[in-house]
């Protein structure tokens, strides 16, 4: 392919993406606004079904009987914590929990290898990140101004990958995690987390919260979130997969997309609980 064919395929893959983007950036503002608790909780509920799919085919679940019951049994998990008080209000703790585990093994890797390749092991962290981020997305929504910290947390993690793309490909140099995700480097997460954070930052003064606590809760869920898209990356690299799917153009699959956030959500919903 010579370099006019790969610039003609760049710039349509990052129309598709642009695009995209757009039209889920859009979608999603309109419903976390203007759709009732009830109704937002199952369009959630769609989403994570969605990702619920493609983490199973992810961990080697290839029939569609096996993942449409894998699909199942997140629902029930789903049906559990809205139907109980006490559920929804330990799933961010359990969230947590569950991140910090699995960012400790993703610092660890390949050490731990085996651990991976367990898929009882991998099916039961799939529906807790799913569980508790969809969890922790309903528990942000219902505190006050619960629609704008929503929208601002997916604005900060979209631009944290909007930066780490463009950042990357222009001065990416160093490999981030190599074993993991070859592409990735720490310039285009520095690129990332400089302009998530900028506007990020910026979003928070008209709301008087640009303090040393959101300072520090904004740098936070940055990074969680880069740990967020590693666990994806570790998945799909387990399973010799480039995408999780093909549902979103220029963006591959659900899990493609909001990665970022299933790491970030339960933990917001604690930061925003505890400020």
């Amino acid at each position: 392919m010579g370099p006019q064919c790969a610039a003609e395929r760049l710039g349509g893959m990052l129309k598709n993406r642009v695009a995209t983007g757009v039209c889920l950036a859009l979608a999603a503002a309109a419903g976390i606004y203007w759709l009732p608790a009830p109704w937002l909780a199952a369009v959630f509920a769609l989403v994570a079904g969605l990702a619920a799919w493609e983490w199973a085919g992810c961990i080697g679940l290839g029939t569609a009987w096996r993942r449409l019951l894998y699909v199942g049994l997140a629902g029930v998990a789903l049906a559990v914590a809205y139907g109980s008080a006490m559920v929804r209000g330990w799933a961010p703790w359990v969230g947590l929990a569950v991140w910090a585990g699995a960012i400790a093994a993703i610092l660890a890797y390949p050490a731990g290898r085996r651990l991976w390749r367990r898929q009882w092991v991998l099916a039961a962290l799939g529906i807790a990140v799913i569980g508790c981020a969809w969890t922790g997305a309903l528990v942000v929504r219902g505190q006050a101004q619960g629609a704008h910290w929503l929208i601002w947390l997916f604005l900060l993690v979209a631009l944290a990958d909007v930066g780490a793309y463009f950042s990357g490909r222009a001065w990416g140099r160093r490999k981030l995690a190599p074993a993991l995700s070859p592409g990735k480097t720490w310039e285009g997460v520095a690129g990332g987390a400089a302009l998530s954070a900028l506007v990020g930052g910026g979003a928070l003064v008209p709301w008087g919260r640009l303090d040393w606590f959101w300072v520090g809760a904004t740098l936070l869920l940055i990074a969680v979130g880069v740990f967020g898209d590693l666990l994806e990356s570790l998945l799909k690299r387990e399973a010799g997969v480039k995408d999780s799917g093909a549902l979103l153009p220029g963006h591959g699959g659900v899990l493609d997309r909001i990665d970022s956030a299933l790491a970030a959500l339960p933990v917001f919903a604690l930061l925003l609980l505890a400020a």
